[in-house]
């Protein structure tokens, strides 16, 4: 995102190695996954993340999401900056965002970025949970993305967050750890920036798509 939306410069980009080992099993009572959504299993040195992936809804920016997961490019990453009401003084329009990305020492190892898929056409808005990808410009993203804490609407296609009105593009939602984001968005800050930053492991995908 933006420095003066999501983040203070263009998007951070960062790799790392998918280690496999440790994931617990899942519950029975598990939430279903919906059409064309993809099970990414995230696991942070605070707790651990599971989280669907829209690739019927938002094949371009779901699947960009995916290519960073399966080449492991988020391991060694960092949940680092915690967006709230009580370090966004300056903004007219605040909202309640945790962003995270890859390791900055591997920046190069980035994807090319990708077409912004608005809201607008996808219809996946920013509810509580929902995973979006940061940017500058339009078609800027790569691999930092952010999880809304509540609704965001300010972040839908024509919403007031970002000057240029097309919003940011929304791919997924958080279905298991809204606990830890919330632990994240708490943490103390150095005015956006946590002061210690969680540690991303590894994230992997779990299985293929499923019908709910």
């Amino acid at each position: 995102m933006h420095p003066s939306h999501i983040t203070r410069s263009a998007p951070l980009l960062a790799l790392g190695l998918v280690v496999t080992l440790g994931r617990p099993a899942l519950a029975q009572d598990e939430p279903v996954l919906r059409e064309g959504e993809v099970e990414v299993f995230m696991r942070t040195d605070q707790g651990d993340l599971r989280l669907a992936i829209d690739t019927l809804r938002a094949p371009v920016t779901g699947q960009n999401f995916l290519r960073y997961v399966d080449a492991g490019l988020y391991g060694g990453g960092t949940f680092y900056r915690a967006v709230r009401d009580d370090n966004q003084p300056d903004d007219s329009v605040r909202i309640d965002v945790v962003q995270g990305g890859m390791d900055r020492a591997r920046r190069r190892q980035a994807f090319d970025p990708v077409s912004l898929e608005s809201t607008e056409k996808t219809g996946i808005q920013h509810l509580d949970g929902t995973l979006s990808m940061a940017r500058s410009g339009p078609n800027t993203a790569t691999a930092e993305f952010f999880i809304t804490l509540g609704s965001q609407p300010s972040l839908d296609a024509g919403g007031a967050r970002n000057p240029d009105g097309f919003g940011f593009a929304a791919f997924g939602r958080v279905i298991e750890g809204m606990d830890l984001v919330r632990t994240i968005h708490r943490l103390p800050t150095d005015g956006q920036y946590l002061i210690d930053r969680v540690s991303i492991r590894f994230a992997e995908r779990v299985g293929p798509l499923t019908s709910g």
